[in-house]
């Protein structure tokens, strides 16, 4: 007999259900209901169909209540009109705002400018006294090399 035919003959045998054939429930991050959905009524929904260009046809599930949008995006990422029924435009996206856009709201060009100057300076201040450095360290050992 071989190891796997001993391991399903030493199954626990509880009101003839196998330990193998129960649902094993684990645990994650979150929080989960480990309750099962049989016993519980569901909110009333209605499912919703839309079309995409390329014609095809996909339900969605919406609360009773819900303000139907007139476009969804499909599975496959295109998007689709409501078939059936009127629905409620959605708003306009505002575009993100970017670091120069929060820039521009606390600084001018002008400033801007005038800071950019600055730090090109201070750069090219420091990269000449690094020449200088090298320059002279340059000359020492010509001279103690000598």
């Amino acid at each position: 007999m071989g190891v796997f035919t001993r391991a399903l003959l030493s199954l626990d045998v509880k009101d003839d259900v196998a330990m193998a054939d129960r649902v094993l429930r684990g645990s994650r991050m979150g929080t989960v209901s480990y309750e099962t959905d049989r016993d519980h009524d569901l909110a009333p929904r209605q499912m919703v169909k839309y079309r995409t260009a390329a014609g095809e046809i996909y339900e969605v599930p919406f609360a009773h209540d819900a303000e139907i949008p007139v476009e969804w995006l499909c599975k496959n990422g295109s998007w689709g009109t409501l078939v059936e029924g009127e629905g409620v435009e959605s708003k306009p996206i505002k575009p993100p705002r970017t670091h120069w856009d929060m820039l521009r709201e606390r600084r001018s060009i002008e400033e801007l400018d005038s800071l950019l100057e600055q730090r090109i300076d201070a750069l090219r201040k420091r990269r000449r006294s690094a020449a200088r450095m090298l320059k002279e360290q340059q000359e020492e050992q010509a001279k103690n090399g000598k």
